[in-house]
């Protein structure tokens, strides 16, 4: 079997939104440490899509569909980043055509070798969704699911969060928004945050007001978790995390920008509250140096962005060799300004 063609597919629909807004709020970004960047509302951050009426939008999105000779094809997708359709047709289409679809580890590597310039971000995404197409193209041709590939499945269910990216902050939407997941039985949410250290002791204000509310609507038994999108600091995160530990958050997402693995495990081992971190590593050689850091609590490789399949089955083991070694680990091998982790990490979406 031979891969004939590799191409992109666009496909529209719609999506339901009840309240008739499709964003209410938008996430905070790393650039909104600058004022020209920070006031820019949802409009100007990004156009929302199409309105339908009737509470409905048009949606569009893309995939990467992978033919073979053999009349088989795998999709991979959708796929959130525009530069990663340029680089799937023009940079890795040229190395796969021709090639044994199967051969998952070698396409790999080729695909990561070829762009010795392009080892994060958007080439590493599109090298991300061409292996997931040519997973799901492995699985048609063997008639068995993808998690059997992988040794099959290890527990019959996988506990979800509700996303409220795009839901507004305000104390009233808050109450809302928690009782409509907390009656479609959802067991946790996590929100995003709009307010930083540059907001000063009102956005500090904001957050816990936040935090309180989303507890008590919430209840006691729901978990919850603010994403802040790599774009706090570490005095900020601490105070914040220090303010919150009294309402069980189970972690704060990203508050650094990702390449910065030492004050991630500086604030990893003075938290009160769990840091989650990884969403924006792209490789499996950074995920290597945050675990031996203890850069994180809760590590969140996505595997749209981190190396496919193929990639996130790497990781693993790694996190195995370091949850076990954790308690015998001694301060005088870490960094100067880093204390050892007190928590054991896991990983999550």
């Amino acid at each position: 079997m031979k891969i004939t063609n590799v191409k992109i597919r666009q496909l529209e629909g719609s999506m339901v939104r009840p309240s008739g807004t499709f964003f209410e709020e938008r996430v905070r970004r790393p650039v909104d440490i600058y004022p020209e960047f920070r006031v820019q509302d949802t409009e100007t951050v990004g156009a929302p899509p199409v309105d339908l009426g009737g509470g409905r939008f048009k949606i569009v999105r893309s995939f990467v569909q992978i033919d073979t000779d053999e009349g088989v094809s795998g999709i991979g997708g959708p796929i959130s980043e525009n530069n990663a359709r340029f680089y799937i047709d023009t940079q890795l289409k040229p190395l796969l055509i021709g090639r044994d679809p199967t051969a998952s580890e070698l396409l790999w590597d080729i695909m990561y070798r070829s762009a010795i310039n392009g080892r994060k971000g958007d080439n590493m995404v599109a090298i991300s969704y061409v292996d997931v197409a040519l997973w799901d193209l492995k699985g048609k041709w063997l008639g068995k699911p993808v998690c059997k590939l992988l040794g099959g499945p290890v527990q019959e269910k996988i506990p979800a969060y509700a996303s409220m990216s795009g839901y507004s902050l305000k104390p009233d939407k808050v109450r809302e928004r928690m009782k409509e997941v907390v009656a479609q039985g959802y067991t946790a949410a996590k929100w995003f945050m709009r307010e930083g250290p540059q907001d000063g002791p009102n956005g500090v204000r904001k957050i816990i007001e936040f935090a309180r509310i989303a507890r008590e609507t919430g209840g006691p038994d729901m978990k919850l978790m603010m994403d802040a999108w790599n774009s706090w600091d570490v005095p900020f995160t601490l105070r914040i995390a220090n303010l919150i530990a009294e309402y069980d958050f189970s972690w704060i997402e990203e508050p650094l920008m990702p390449d910065m693995y030492e004050s991630y495990a500086r604030l990893t081992a003075e938290s009160p509250v769990p840091i989650s971190a990884g969403e924006h590593e792209y490789t499996r050689w950074g995920f290597k140096m945050m675990m031996d850091l203890h850069a994180a609590d809760v590590f969140q490789p996505d595997p749209a962005w981190c190396g496919g399949i193929t990639g996130l089955s790497k990781y693993a083991p790694w996190h195995r060799h370091t949850a076990s070694r954790l308690p015998s680990t001694p301060a005088s091998q870490m960094p100067s300004s880093i204390s050892p982790l007190p928590r054991t990490p896991s990983f999550a979406r």
